[in-house]
């Protein structure tokens, strides 16, 4: 997992001195291939509670699939984003910080110089974390949104480099995971497929052409299906999905785009989005309002914009590949995801352990079906 620092960035002893009795603050920071998210929150009996939230659209991969490195340009973008938080993360006096950095920095040829770059500029020190690591992550920040009466869910989280796929038995053990019992391994996720295609590289992969349309969207879908397809070690669980005893949850910006869209909001409302059922003729007919609609229509929904005009619809034929692939009738959106699992994770390694008992580690657990296609 990434590093907790014990004191904010920049400023090592700032976090020793609160105030007696303030409640202390943790935060967790993502980096992904689009987007540089952060959530500051405190410690709850049963969870915690959000006292801030950022989130900046930086394509930090723009052009990644094409040169192999990250431009000038994304590094600048990402880190005016990141600098940011690094000054919310001082003054919430955060005791403690996970930083993580995703598929972007882990393929580019200088991803590991642009970390070093973010530690001299901001102080941050982002640990590139592995497609294994993602997954767990992303289902356990969508934990509280699996429907118990269900018997599987397939939790596709959906980024700007990579798309993660999660298979959870849901009549397994460790779904209770609440912060400060938080261990990543024990999530009954019976396999996981990372794949290196998320909106930003599927759309510079298949530029939109003048007038779109079907035959363009339909060679996206194709194009994830065969990546997946390849992957053979979540069948012992087909029978269930075959049999209607499964749904997916879906996590990412393109994905509640979608729901905004369909709800047909006149501004995004997390409270709305996050937790909504949608089912598949939901999710085929607001993609169908996406296809007739011009790049500049799109980026006039308000839900949409036009920083992901162009990338909702490679979003839309992402989740469209699962659904041809592994189909579920229900579908439930996610506002959530990796930095609520950092956060899961960072506030139970801040729980003092019982003396005589050794620590795991997340490789020490019991081994799952996974891979990298």
């Amino acid at each position: 997992m990434s590093e907790a620092r014990d004191a904010p960035p920049g400023d090592p002893d700032s976090g020793r001195r609160r105030p007696p009795g303030e409640t202390p603050t943790y935060a967790a920071l993502d980096l992904g291939t689009n987007n540089c998210r952060l959530l500051v929150a405190s410690p709850t009996p049963g969870g915690f509670r959000v006292v801030e939230a950022y989130s900046r659209i930086v394509r930090l991969g723009e052009g990644l699939s094409q040169t192999g490195e990250l431009s000038d340009a994304a590094k600048e973008r990402a880190m005016a984003a990141l600098k940011v938080c690094a000054e919310k993360i001082r003054r919430r006096r955060c005791i403690r910080v996970k930083a993580i950095a995703t598929q972007a920095c882990r393929g580019a040829s200088n991803g590991a110089a642009f970390v070093e770059e973010v530690v001299r500029e901001t102080g941050l020190r982002l640990q590139v974390i592995t497609p294994k690591e993602e997954a767990q992550l992303s289902v356990a920040g969508c934990v509280s949104l699996l429907d118990r009466a269900a018997e599987a869910a397939l939790v596709v989280d959906v980024g700007g480099g990579s798309t993660e796929l999660s298979w959870v038995d849901l009549k397994g053990q460790g779904l209770d995971a609440r912060p400060r019992q938080f261990a990543p391994w024990k999530l009954p996720i019976k396999a996981w497929l990372s794949i290196p295609i998320g909106v930003v590289t599927l759309a510079e992969r298949f530029p939109e052409p003048d007038g779109s349309g079907l035959p363009w969207f339909r060679a996206m879908v194709e194009a994830v299906k065969e990546r997946i397809a390849a992957f053979p070690h979540a069948d012992g669980m087909r029978s269930v999905f075959d049999a209607g005893g499964a749904h997916l949850v879906g996590t990412s910006g393109a994905i509640t785009s979608l729901a905004g869209l369909h709800l047909d909001l006149p501004r995004y409302d997390r409270n709305r989005v996050d937790g909504l059922w949608l089912t598949r003729g939901d999710c085929e007919t607001t993609t169908d309002k996406l296809l007739g609609l011009s790049p500049a229509e799109r980026a006039a929904q308000p839900c949409i914009g036009p920083d992901r005009a162009d990338l909702v619809l490679a979003g839309a034929a992402i989740l469209q590949a699962v659904q041809e692939l592994w189909p579920c009738e229900r579908v439930r959106v996610a506002d959530r995801g990796l930095r609520e699992g950092l956060l899961m994770s960072l506030m139970s390694d801040a729980q003092p352990r019982r003396r005589g008992r050794r620590r795991r580690r997340g490789g020490r657990g019991p081994s799952l079906a996974g891979a990298m296609a």
